[in-house]
């Protein structure tokens, strides 16, 4: 049983370990790193335990996200952890996870940590060259991979060559770093390339043939769609017109310097009302929060032969932003949505505490035997601004689960080593 991570081309997760059943030139970059994954997987998922001991935690009080056991790291942690960042994305290089989002008006701050509970910030990794940079604010979303011993970090940002004064101008690009931890310098003055209206959200897929993907979102700007939400919504009175944010695909060329053939659509709100997925994914037009409709943050991997696509809807802003999934036989679908959608909401109807749960990626336990879905969210604490959680998650039978949004004291992700143990 096998599992294709689109998070890091050196941790191209297997889910239980076993040897890969592919075999791949290296003709090109993106081959070279599929062999270099097929080479190194053994070492990243074989179930022994990562040497990590935290520096000076035992000498700390605990903060929230961490337990303190006789003045030692503790068994569980406790989410939210002390994190505030929107779209956290984490890759796990060199037994070291590192953690990036949307933090700054000009670029992005990572953190680091060996459990992926414990976090330290590593300072900002990426600031834009306000003469040079292709990009000019609204920096969101970063995610970054490992190819030829480099870090590209592929994000969005608003556009510099904007002649029509466009409010929103997002376009994707990518910068480049020798270390996981900065700096990252663009790779291009230019964005990845132009479909001619505003995209965000970049998440990479390399699949075991040695091809990569490009997933990103549509923006909602100016992109008004015919549907039964929309009609209700006019009728009603609420809004004249409902916008909406769309998920593609698109190959990537293997020196990322642009696309291969045209962006294939891939998810979209339902159109009818009908529809089960309708009512959850509709929620921000239904309780008047925004006249738009939103497929966004989208996360790809594979397994079993099955391609699994995570993504969120909803107003990222408000309460009822919420993660969903589909499946497909091929990385450019068709893809069809889950029937248990949305696997992670609020809980606040509940009698919890948590709301706006949304833009997860996906990371392994030290030992590889744990899944986690790591996403932000915000709580009654912590108001308006983004925390981060993490959530163990399953994959079984072509169903995704995620065992959140959990408050309560959670166990360690397997094979950390504790503080003071042995």
């Amino acid at each position: 049983m096998h599992l294709y991570i689109c998070y890091n081309y050196t941790f191209i997760a297997q889910y239980f370990y076993q040897s890969m059943p592919y075999k791949v030139s290296i003709q090109s970059p993106l081959r070279q790193i599929s062999q270099n994954c097929k080479t190194k997987l053994s070492a990243c998922y074989k179930p022994t335990l990562l040497l990590a001991f935290l520096f000076g935690l035992s000498c700390r009080q605990p903060t929230n996200g961490q337990q303190a056991t006789n003045g030692k790291t503790g068994v569980t942690y406790t989410n939210p952890l002390p994190v505030k960042l929107g779209d956290p994305y984490v890759l796990h290089a060199d037994s070291t996870y590192y953690m990036y989002g949307t933090s700054a008006s000009n670029g992005f701050f990572a953190y680091k940590s060996t459990d992926m509970v414990n976090w330290k910030s590593v300072g900002q990794v990426y600031t834009c060259d306000t003469a040079k940079s292709w990009g000019t604010s609204a920096f969101w979303a970063p995610e970054v991979y490992k190819a030829n011993s480099k870090y590209y970090m592929f994000y969005s940002a608003q556009w510099r060559d904007n002649p029509t004064h466009e409010l929103e101008n997002f376009r994707i690009g990518i910068a480049v770093s020798n270390s996981p931890e900065g700096p990252f310098v663009d790779f291009s003055d230019k964005p990845v390339f132009d479909p001619g209206y505003p995209i965000i959200d970049a998440d990479v897929f390399f699949n075991s043939d040695g091809r990569a993907y490009l997933y990103f979102s549509r923006c909602c700007y100016k992109h008004a769609v015919e549907s039964d939400v929309a009609k209700m919504a006019k009728q009603k009175g609420w809004y004249n017109e409902i916008e909406e944010s769309w998920v593609y695909g698109v190959e990537l060329k293997p020196d990322f310097s642009g696309v291969i053939g045209q962006p294939v659509l891939l998810l979209r709100p339902p159109v009818a009302i009908t529809d089960k997925q309708a009512e959850w994914e509709s929620r921000s037009v239904t309780a008047h929060e925004v006249n738009r409709r939103w497929t966004e943050g989208s996360v790809t991997f594979k397994k079993d032969d099955i391609y699994y696509i995570m993504y969120s809807a909803n107003n990222f802003a408000g309460q009822n932003y919420a993660v969903g999934y589909a499946t497909a036989k091929s990385p450019l679908g068709p893809f069809k949505k889950a029937a248990n959608n949305p696997v992670l909401e609020k809980n606040i109807a509940k009698g919890g505490t948590v709301s706006g749960t949304g833009h997860n990626s996906i990371s392994f336990s030290p030992d590889g035997k744990e899944m986690f879905c790591i996403y932000h969210a915000r709580t009654t604490a912590t108001g308006d601004e983004r925390v981060v959680f993490i959530d163990r998650m399953a994959v079984k039978n072509g169903k995704i689960t995620v065992d959140g949004p959990t408050t309560t004291p959670q166990p360690m992700p397997s094979g950390t080593i504790l503080s003071g143990k042995k």
